[in-house]
């Protein structure tokens, strides 16, 4: 989704995982390297060493209702795209100034220091 929305800079981008097989597939490493994304993952497996992603996925399982069973692929696929798009886009957070993420990322006046520290770009 974010090769295809968000018309990403190759040399900007870092996907970081816990090295779950689904990572390390040749399939999707192979959708990463053409893109010219940088590959990250854990030392160990641990989960509190992707703690921020970890929070991220978090929130969009309860928030956003995507920790159901859905019944096909692409039903899950545009729930969990709308889903970004409004944690994105519609739900303020507070690390960030009560901005969105989106906003904060677009914006060009400084954030407070706390903020700096919590709020990066969109996921």
């Amino acid at each position: 989704m974010a090769l295809q929305s968000e018309q990403p800079h190759p040399d900007s981008l870092i996907h970081h995982s816990d090295r779950g097989s689904q990572y390390c597939s040749f399939a999707y490493i192979q959708r990463l390297r053409p893109a010219g994304i940088a590959i990250s993952m854990t030392q160990h497996g641990d989960p509190y060493e992707n703690a921020v992603a970890k929070r991220v996925n978090g929130i969009l399982k309860t928030d956003f209702r995507l920790n159901r069973v859905f019944t096909t692929f692409d039903e899950a696929a545009r729930a969990v795209e709308q889903s970004v798009r409004n944690y994105n886009h519609l739900r303020p957070h507070m690390s960030c100034g009560y901005l969105t993420p989106a906003a904060a990322h677009a914006s060009t006046e400084p954030l407070q220091k706390e903020s700096i520290k919590k709020c990066g770009a969109p996921v």
